[in-house]
């Protein structure tokens, strides 16, 4: 049963020897300059404004929310378009009722306002 999972421990073992090269590379090889220039925060190129702890508003965080569920979901079509063939029509009918049940809560999300974005 070991040879089984031998290459695959090898190979964590050679990513792990990779990663940690190259960040005491870094750091022990990388330039050591720290100017004020380069320790202030950076924001997209534009100098930052206001306090760093600022209260989000809910709504951010409810289409977080909703972007990963739905992204999720999606994810779990992927492994039923590669088996469609093999699966038959009960494969076929429960991925309709999987995309079904997606569409209501989607159409549900719409209705409440949920998707709307107001700065």
């Amino acid at each position: 049963m070991l040879e089984l999972y031998l290459p695959m421990f090898f190979m964590f073992g050679v990513a792990l020897v990779i990663c940690a090269g190259m960040y005491c590379a870094g750091h022990f090889l990388g330039p050591k300059n720290p100017t004020p220039g380069k320790v202030m925060p950076f924001e997209c190129g534009n100098d930052s404004e206001g306090s760093g702890h600022t209260k989000m508003s809910v709504k951010f965080y409810l289409t977080a929310i909703l972007f990963v569920v739905f992204d999720i979901e999606v994810v779990f079509m992927y492994p039923w378009a590669t088996l469609f063939k093999t699966l038959g029509w009960t494969g076929f009918a429960s991925m309709l009722a999987f995309i079904g049940s997606l569409l209501v809560a989607l159409v549900y999300c719409w209705k409440k306002g949920a998707l709307e974005w107001e700065s």
